[in-house]
């Protein structure tokens, strides 16, 4: 009787332990989907686009550099959709349980997790709470748990690497614009 998906498990020939368990491309493809579908559900739910957050967001001093409100949701769009396609990559990547190869593969996939679950925590910590510091040590904490994910999916799959890398520079400009908000609001 077939209960659910069926995970592949190759073995190396003569090995004990097989590799690591291989999701199956539907599988692994529902799994990434989250890192695109979480925090597109945290921006709704906390999003500017809620009159109570619209307003206190349109009433803050901005810098000048500040890009548009339109070019914010497609930057995320894209970086989560990388996101989603890193997951996609790094879940279907077999990698030996106690190589370095696997502690890399789980290491990328846990700082994934955590960065997508970051992201949403920032829009409910900056929208819903409206809490300029607190936001802004989420951020400066994205660039570093975005660095050291980015640094072990490289080590597993450099495409999957390289697509984790618009999330580090992105959240490095948005901590330096959270910082801005703070500093021009401070006295609110």
């Amino acid at each position: 009787m077939n209960v659910g998906p069926r995970l592949i498990v190759p073995r190396q020939p003569g090995a004990i332990w097989p590799e690591a368990a291989v999701l199956p491309p539907a599988a692994a493809a529902a799994v990434a989907s989250a890192a695109l579908l979480y925090p597109m559900a945290a921006g709704w739910v906390f999003g500017p686009q809620r009159p109570r957050a619209l307003v206190w967001y349109a009433s803050l001093r901005t810098p000048a550099w500040k890009p548009p409100d339109a070019v914010i949701p497609i930057a995320w769009t894209l970086i989560d959709s990388g996101f989603a396609v890193a997951a996609y990559r790094l879940l279907r990547t077999p990698a030996g349980p106690g190589t370095v190869r696997h502690q890399a593969r789980q290491q990328a996939l846990g700082w994934l997790a955590l960065n997508v679950f970051l992201i949403g925590g920032w829009s409910a910590v900056f929208f819903g709470a409206r809490h300029l510091p607190a936001s802004l040590l989420v951020a400066a904490a994205m660039v570093g748990t975005g660095a050291a994910g980015a640094r072990a999916a490289y080590q597993v799959d450099r495409p999957a690497g390289r697509l984790t890398l618009p999330f580090v520079g992105w959240v490095g400009f948005a901590t330096a614009l959270t910082g801005a908000l703070w500093w021009l609001n401070r006295r609110r």
